[in-house]
């Protein structure tokens, strides 16, 4: 495995990685050795370092999934997606940590509560509770994990010509092997020093972007005079370019991507983290209210360059490759493809292209895919390449193409524009070859500080939350929760091989968000502060909002309800039980399940017995 690496990506690259990865694996199992008994293995023994916690927790709120996927996903709908990033230092940051923080560490801390689970299942004194939140995360978070995944091994795909399975298996057995040994201690660890390189990385990124652009005005303005070549799909749902909000509207198809950004991706994504359970428990890890206060400049500044970086740089691609992008080398190969644009289950939607196969490094291996023009129909709609002749087989390209176009993938047999591609391919245009290397770095860092978190929480789940409540046997509960990492990073790793493209990585975020907010949302924040929330109520709210967010995904959301099926053995045909009323598709289950669910919380717990006294004294004085 080493040697094809090698053979793929170079000896400087692989010295670089493995010496990165050593670092990675030492800090692991310094985790490993400063891990004596469950609390330090679930909660870091509850005397995390401020900074480490802060890192820690913006390192996994940050991933992948938002470097590259909605990064991708900046560059085909444009800087509408800023929003996000002033929810997630909002919502993510101050509200999280200035509001719930300090609840959470006290009341965790006074019920001895070791996982997410754990505290909402003491808080209301019911183990069905700590179960059935156990079950969700165990079962869900793959989902959210393979989309981090994916970003990682697209870019590894995309820049260093290595397999996507390859990367796939390397990925998945180095964060195996740190997670299980580690614990708490060893994710926290590498997630401090991972979220550094990250901060670092995307900082360069964004100064030289706006360098290359011609500074931050230039930059933005060549932007804005770029709107009319949106791709014409996007126009039809509401793209008005890529410095503008979508158009606003009900009732029409073509409002249906403001509905998509505000409420999928800003929304979804924006407020869902604050009821993320590999989060929350970040904040039982430390001592005091201090370390939490501390924590929030760090994380406040992590959150907004790390987002706000991915997102700008992925809006101001497009400019680079329509006006700054040159390619030179040899071309391998012309080929005409139908290029998908959109799947659906009525039949992908493609634009035949004549494409070019361009070898970069000399070394006959294609390493760049771009579209020379569009065929027929589709000639039109898309950009003409400007080739020039150099001699000795040499050429130079000028692709001209938008964000969109140029992000041509070759997945399977079959060739897409690939949003999840648009940052990879950025990157190895744009920037220089050591560069490559630290967002290699980077990639590493954000793709495996979030997914050692997101196993941690599979394992304790199953572990603590799942096998001791059911059993009653508390001697093994570390055995299970080191078995469990392992079934979720398998899970993982089988949904990755098979659900690349058509934007999954950001999709697969929003709907874990979502789904995490109106389970455990109502119970988990009103529990922090309300006496009078009961058992009844809770349970309640967690089922309701479970199944509520669940049948929206299965049954309403036409870009997950299409490809499950069940609406069209239904129907008959439609990917959605209101296909016939616009816009009701494009709607996030969070706007309806979330305010649902705090309703049946209220209700039921208004009219329930209320919890006793001393149990109250004993969480809130």
């Amino acid at each position: 495995m080493e040697a094809i690496l090698a053979s793929s990506v170079g000896f400087t690259e692989t010295f670089v990685v493995v010496v990165y990865l050593l670092m990675i694996m030492f800090l692991g199992w310094l985790g490993y050795r400063r891990t004596t008994n469950a609390a330090d293995y679930m909660v870091g023994g509850r005397q995390t370092h401020p900074y480490i916690m802060a890192m820690s927790y913006g390192a996994t709120f940050i991933s992948t999934s938002a470097i590259v996927g909605f990064g991708g996903v900046a560059g085909m709908f444009g800087m509408s997606l800023l929003w996000l990033v002033v929810c997630n230092i909002f919502v993510g940051i101050f509200i999280s940590f200035v509001f719930l923080g300090g609840p959470t560490r006290k009341i965790g801390h006074r019920l001895d509560a070791h996982t997410f689970p754990e505290l909402l299942g003491r808080r209301f004194q019911s183990k069905f509770i700590q179960v059935f939140a156990g079950l969700v995360i165990a079962l869900f978070i793959p989902l959210y994990a393979s989309a981090v995944l994916i970003g990682g091994c697209e870019f590894l795909a995309s820049h260093f010509s290595v397999n996507y399975q390859l990367a796939l298996l390397v990925f998945s057995i180095l964060i195996a092997v740190y997670v299980v040994f580690g614990g708490i201690k060893g994710v926290m660890y590498t997630d401090a020093l991972q979220g550094t390189i990250m901060l670092v990385s995307v900082a360069i990124l964004l100064f030289s972007t706006y360098s290359r652009l011609g500074g931050v005005v230039e930059g933005h303005q060549a932007l804005t005079d770029m709107s009319a070549q949106a791709f014409a799909g996007f126009k039809a749902i509401g793209q008005r370019g890529w410095t503008s909000m979508p158009e606003f509207g009900w009732g029409d198809a073509k409002y249906n991507l403001w509905w998509i950004v505000v409420s999928t991706l800003t929304l979804g994504v924006g407020i869902g983290v604050l009821a993320q359970p590999q989060l929350a428990v970040r904040f039982m890890t430390v001592k005091s209210k201090k370390e939490l206060n501390r924590g929030v400049v760090i994380g406040g500044v992590f959150i907004m360059f790390c987002t706000g970086t991915a997102f700008t740089v992925g809006s101001l691609s497009n400019v680079y490759f329509q006006n700054h992008e040159v390619v030179k080398g040899k071309i391998i190969s012309t080929s005409q493809q139908e290029v998908i644009a959109k799947r659906t289950m009525d039949g992908n939607k493609t634009v035949p292209c004549e494409l070019l196969h361009v070898d970069i490094n000399g070394d006959g291996i294609v390493d760049s895919d771009l579209v020379l023009k569009g065929v027929g129909k589709a000639e039109a709609l898309m950009p003409v390449a400007e080739v020039k002749e150099l001699g000795d087989g040499m050429v130079e390209i000028r692709p001209h193409a938008t964000a969109f176009t140029r992000a041509v993938t070759r997945i399977g047999n079959e060739w897409e524009f690939n949003s999840d591609s648009i940052i990879p391919i950025y990157i190895q245009s744009a920037m220089p070859g050591w560069f490559g290397l630290l967002f290699l770095l980077t990639l590493l860092s954000a793709a495996m500080s979030t997914l050692s978190s997101q196993f941690h929480a599979v394992g304790t789940s199953i572990g603590r939350d799942v096998y001791e409540q059911i059993t009653g046997k508390h001697e093994k509960s570390v055995v299970y929760a080191k078995a469990g990492i392992m079934i979720g990073i398998i899970v993982a790793m089988i949904i990755s091989n098979y659900a690349r493209g058509g934007y999954f990585i950001a999709r697969a975020t929003a709907i874990f968000f979502g789904l995490c907010l109106a389970t455990f949302g109502p119970a988990y924040i009103m529990g922090l502060f309300c006496r009078w929330v009961t058992k009844a109520g809770a349970i309640a709210s967690m089922i309701v909002g479970f199944l509520v967010n669940t049948a929206w995904v299965v049954l309403i959301k036409e870009a997950e309800a299409g490809p499950i099926m069940l609406v069209r053995y239904i129907t008959g045909g439609k990917n959605s039980l209101l296909a016939d009323y616009p816009n009701w598709p494009s709607v996030d289950p969070i706007l309806i399940a979330v305010p649902i669910s705090f309703i049946t919380l209220i209700v039921v717990s208004l009219v329930t017995r209320k919890p006793e006294s001393k149990h109250l004294d004993h969480c809130f004085e």
